[in-house]
């Protein structure tokens, strides 16, 4: 009887997560029927940075992978979608498709060198690799050299010739890849793979010894990490209209304040991301004015919370209140036998 109460209130947990989750996918849709101009573009950054801290959570603190050479990926992917609308003529959703997989292709690449390094070795090489991103594309005169380009106005009025269509088709880009990859990481956490992947967070030798493939789940995830990281870049800088490569291969933009958020949210944790990225905006917003102040609080919450809560303020929360708003932990199952001793008891 115990269990099926458990089960019970299990269940009208996830289904109070799963309308509150589609209330907020709703909002997010219809965002261009309420909010303007300047509130789909904070929105939009606002999604794409999530999008980011919870790939480079999924690398980090699942895979083991402490990169600060994310930024690779993220310029890479703008400026192959750049490329593909201004040298090859495509538009804007036939070569998203393309900067993803060019993005991936990138990170095959680069994995089996970067995976002979481990621990600040790994760091520090995946950062030299994206500097020397940035260096290749700086010296193409084609694409502007370090002045960087823009999308032709014939290509910009082809997504749509009003403004404000155009505004909102590009917001709804950037929408739904953040919110394909938001999901797409908790799906692949309740699979089999994301199980293998939450084994190597937990313990790398005892993964290992159940027959998990340790170099090919970081390769696989790797992939897909720099993949998505790729697109979001794309549609980054769609919005933008204009990419260089300083804005594009940004450490602080696109790594370090990424890190930043993971940090204080939660490593290894899926709502981590939610959380630090959302206090991080919070906090942008409210004291972007004071200049290195804001900068300092920034870092003294950094270190306050690194100090007294290792897994950041969503650890803090759930321990105090046993909250879970994307649960991945596997139950063992009971055999029907048990269930039946259970239920007489």
């Amino acid at each position: 009887m115990t269990t099926l109460i458990e089960t019970t209130k299990r269940q009208s947990r996830l289904d109070i997560r799963g309308l509150v989750s589609l209330l907020l996918v709703l909002a997010v849709i219809t965002a261009p029927l309420w909010a303007g101009r300047a509130e789909l573009r904070l929105l939009g950054e606002f999604l794409s940075f999530l999008a980011l801290a919870v790939l480079w959570n999924l690398l980090a603190g699942y895979a083991g992978l402490l990169s600060v050479g994310q930024q690779a990926f993220v310029g890479f992917g703008g400026y192959s979608l750049f490329v593909l609308c201004t040298h090859a003529g495509l538009s804007p959703f036939l070569a998203l498709p393309l900067t993803i997989i060019a993005a991936g292709a990138l990170a095959a690449v680069f994995a089996p060198l970067l995976f002979r390094l481990d621990g600040a070795y790994f760091a520090i090489g995946t950062w030299v690799a994206a500097e020397t991103v940035m260096l290749v594309f700086a010296m193409i005169p084609a694409l502007g050299g370090g002045a960087g380009m823009s999308i032709a106005a014939p290509l910009v009025r082809a997504i749509a010739s009003d403004k404000d269509v155009r505004e909102a088709i590009i917001f709804l880009l950037v929408a739904g890849l953040s919110l394909a990859t938001l999901f797409g990481a908790y799906g692949l956490l309740l699979s089999r793979a994301g199980l293998a992947l939450m084994a190597v967070r937990d313990n790398r030798l005892a993964a290992a010894s159940l027959g998990i493939d340790i170099w090919r789940t970081r390769f696989v995830t790797y992939v897909i990490v720099a993949a998505l990281s790729g697109g979001l870049g794309a549609v980054i800088f769609l919005q933008k209209l204009r990419i260089s490569p300083s804005a594009a291969f940004s450490l602080n933009d696109w790594t370090v304040m990424v890190i930043f958020a993971v940090v204080i949210g939660g490593i290894g944790r899926l709502e981590g991301a939610l959380v630090g990225a959302t206090l991080y905006f919070l906090m942008r917003e409210m004291m972007a004015d004071l200049g290195t102040v804001y900068l300092i609080v920034l870092g003294s919450l950094a270190i306050l919370i690194m100090l007294f809560s290792r897994k950041g303020l969503w650890g803090l929360i759930e321990a105090r209140f046993g909250w879970s708003l994307m649960p991945t932990e596997r139950e063992p199952q009971m055999t029907i036998a048990a269930q039946q001793t259970q239920c007489h008891k």
